[in-house]
């Protein structure tokens, strides 16, 4: 038996028919729609079908009119326009529409991303100062800026309009800007989850006078690599924009695609795991210009000098996020009494924490905070991410004045504090999570689609479950649960840590990669089912289509036997799992400094009805009888059990002596009278090709019956022993019992074994059975 790492969540069986009678949709889309809380044939049309004709007007954004009427201005008067960016995938991209739009209405324009190191995320009042130094009379902020309270009151004082377009959450005080555009700004606009490449967007479609198709490749790069929910008019803008993306002819994003190995059509996750996270790796090392100035080249030759530029910082953060990982796992520790992680170290980049943070709560289930310290300026800055039962915002809010500087929404956020303000923000945090959140709702949960049988699974399907793309958040990709016994198992990976499996069904295989369950290979056992959760999908290799499900958790129903028998015994000491009930059979543990307290040492004298059951049992002594054997079995009841025996003199493998054996030595010690041991031995060795220890043990039988004494080293003939069959000698039948034990334990086959200790674990169901009944 093996538990999932994720809590199971079935979506709600949708039993009512849809308000729709159509042909259009299969009864899986029906049903998916359903889950999606889709139930008018209209609202299904319209998300199956995204259409430019399903966005809002932009006129109702407030302030966009007026914001509209200062650009035109400063554009006819020949103003300087400063576009003003964030440093990740949004805030290029939404900098990248701006500065296309101002250029195509012969602005006057140039953009700034701050220095992530330097400045800090965010407007800031030197930048600004410096803006009205070289004459900018005019700034907008895209994807960035609604927090910036002073600097848009230093922009006035300095006669510089602000136009601030953004899309994170708003806090208690707005900034006094020229105009703010911003949909949770703005009671009559009905979406309010734009990206800020989807404001930027909008801005620039009244700006233009027209809806600028030609703009949504960018859109789409900023609204998916945000992680925005894809609903509404985000998955309008997703899905042109990946349209767009993939006949795109801009230099910068062909070279782009070109580094990340893409071709043919682009999708979601190309985005999502190639483009996005190499255009945020610019601004997570150094200025993000580079990245800009990608999007917007129309030289192809530079383009792909930078996208090569940009493909080496790319692996240069993955080789960061790796070292700071292993230094925050190491100093992270138990997490039992954390509800929030927070670690800090000197030296960290700042740039990459928010990758930190998230691969510890991957790996942790909490919500974490990584903070880089700068003891010169005498604070840390760092990023934190949470888990989906816990806002990080609305709680890290509740303690606003243990930062400097804050912002961010739910699920992410970005701080700058005090280093003496450390210990207070722990405590309140786990104040706050302890108060709000129970020891469950720290587990992962995963939401399964439906269950799924192997011989529906085919390329038609998947395909089928494409209309529902372009997947994200609010729209996830369907996980589907399978239950089948693996025909195949292996672990794949330079370190081994991924998980492949595959199933069979007549000539249908299905193949299963569980990246970072390679772990879970030790515990698949033979002939068990298993369930797995996944997605599905298309592996395309070498011109060869194959479905695939990427699994993303295991587990196993039944009663499960681990066969160690003959192995190393030090290695089953990576099966005990703290938090589960384990004991084990043995005089002594092997490796005992390996094995948890927790681990209960049993032998198989224990009083049976002192012992509670177990889990796990660790079977590493062979018993001395299957009676004694059995009950202690029964009693403890274990789901998972390790069978670690090793041998050393095996009575099984020894030759078991045969009634003719026994007659022909009595037969020459009855005509000899006595045998000299030391003498005679050898010579009946050679004779009859036996053992010692043969000739032995059937002498100890005779001696058991009283057919002969034992002198010295003689062996002397009783003339007159009273008559007993060979079984009636406890040697005989201690043998015979030891023989059948080491059959039955030790040299049986997996599948014997498993089917009799299955045997005893049943009688013990039925002997209860019997009791209830007959009371």
């Amino acid at each position: 038996m093996l538990e999932s790492k994720m809590k199971w969540k079935f979506a709600d069986s949708q039993t009512a028919r849809p308000a729709w009678d159509s042909n259009r949709f299969s009864p899986l889309i029906k049903e998916l729609l359903l889950q999606r809380g889709i139930t008018t044939r209209e609202e299904a049309e319209a998300f199956v079908s995204p259409d430019l004709a399903q966005l809002h007007n932009v006129q109702l954004l407030s302030d966009i009119d007026k914001a509209a009427e200062r650009v035109h201005r400063a554009v006819n008067a020949d103003e300087s326009i400063l576009v003003y960016g964030d440093y990740d995938a949004d805030g290029v991209s939404s900098t990248a529409i701006m500065i296309k739009t101002l250029h195509e209405l012969g602005a006057h324009c140039n953009y700034y991303i701050p220095n992530r190191f330097t400045e800090g995320y965010g407007p800031n009042e030197e930048a600004f100062r410096t803006a009205y130094q070289n004459g900018y009379q005019l700034i907008i902020t895209v994807d960035t800026g609604i927090a910036a309270v002073d600097e848009a009151a230093l922009a006035k004082q300095l006669g510089i309009d602000l136009i601030i377009t953004d899309h994170h959450e708003p806090q208690e005080q707005l900034p006094d800007a020229y105009a703010i555009i911003h949909p949770k700004c703005s009671p009559n606009y009905d979406f309010k989850e734009l990206a800020g490449a989807g404001v930027a967007l909008k801005l620039a479609e009244r700006l233009l006078g027209y809806f600028p198709k030609h703009l949504l490749d960018f859109a789409a790069i900023g609204t998916i690599a945000d992680l925005v929910p894809l609903i509404g008019e985000n998955r309008v803008i997703a899905s042109y924009g990946l349209q767009t993306l993939s006949r795109s002819r801009r230099p910068g994003l062909k070279a782009l695609l070109k580094v990340c190995d893409i071709e043919g059509g682009i999708t979601e996750e190309d985005i999502g795991f190639s483009i996005g996270p190499r255009l945020n790796a610019v601004g997570r090392l150094q200025n993000a210009d580079l990245a800009v100035h990608l999007l917007l080249t129309d030289v192809q030759d530079e383009a792909e000098e930078i996208a090569d530029m940009i493909q080496s910082i790319n692996q240069e953060r993955k080789n960061i996020v790796n070292a700071i990982v292993k230094e925050a796992e190491e100093m992270t520790g138990s997490v039992e009494d954390q509800g929030v992680i927070v670690v800090a170290k000197e030296g960290w980049n700042q740039g990459v924490l928010g990758i930190v943070a998230s691969n510890l709560v991957r790996k942790y289930d909490r919500p974490a905070i990584v903070l880089s310290i700068l003891s010169e300026d005498g604070v840390m800055k760092g990023s934190a991410r949470s888990i989906p039962a816990f806002d990080l915002f609305t709680n890290c809010m509740k303690i606003r004045n243990t930062f400097t500087h804050f912002g961010g929404h739910s699920q992410a956020a970005g701080m700058t504090l005090p280093i003496e303000n450390l210990q207070i923000l722990q405590v309140e945090l786990n104040n706050l999570i302890h108060r709000e959140l129970s020891s469950e709702d720290f587990t992962q949960e995963i939401e399964i689609a439906k269950s799924i049988a192997l011989p529906e699974i085919n390329e038609e399907l998947v395909e089928e479950i494409r209309q529902l793309a372009p997947f994200g958040m609010a729209n996830p990709k369907p996980v589907f649960q399978l239950e089948d016994i693996p025909a195949e198992k292996r672990q794949i990976g330079n370190n081994k840590n991924h998980l492949k499996i595959q199933f069979r069904h007549q000539n249908k295989t299905l193949d299963g990669i569980g990246f970072g369950l390679g772990k879970l290979f030790y515990y698949l056992t033979p002939k068990t089912p298993i369930s797995v959760v996944g997605e599905l999908g298309i592996n395309e290799w070498n011109g060869y289509r194959k479905v695939q499900m990427i699994v993303q958790d295991i587990k196993i129903d039944d009663n499960q036997l681990f066969d160690h028998r003959g192995k190393n015994s030090s290695q089953v000491t990576s099966y005990v799992q703290h938090n589960h009930a384990c004991a084990a059979i043995s005089q002594k543990l092997p490796n005992m400094t390996d094995f948890p307290g927790s681990v209960q040492c049993l032998t198989y004298d224990a009083n049976v009805n002192s012992l509670e059951e177990t889990e796990t049992l660790f079977l590493f002594d062979m018993p001395t009888d299957l009676e004694t054997f059995k009950l202690l079995l029964q009693r403890l009841n274990p789901t998972n059990i390790h069978a670690c025996f090793q041998l050393e003199n095996s009575v099984y493998m020894n030759v078991f002596p045969s009634r003719a054996d026994f007659k022909w030595l009595y037969a020459l010690l009855f005509k000899r009278k006595q045998i000299d041991m030391n003498k005679d031995l050898p010579m009946i060795m050679e004779a009859k090709g036996w053992t010692k220890a043969r000739i032995e043990f059937m002498i100890d039988v005779f001696s058991d019956l009283g057919f002969v004494k034992i002198e010295d080293d003689f062996i002397i003939i009783n003339p007159n022993p009273v008559h007993k069959d060979l079984e009636a000698s406890v040697v005989y039948q201690g043998r015979m019992t030891k023989v059948e034990i080491e059959k039955t334990l030790y040299y049986s086959t997996y599948d014997e074994l498993r089917t009799w200790l299955s045997e005893c674990l049943k009688d013990r169901v039925n002997s209860k059975e019997e009791v209830v009944y007959g009371l």
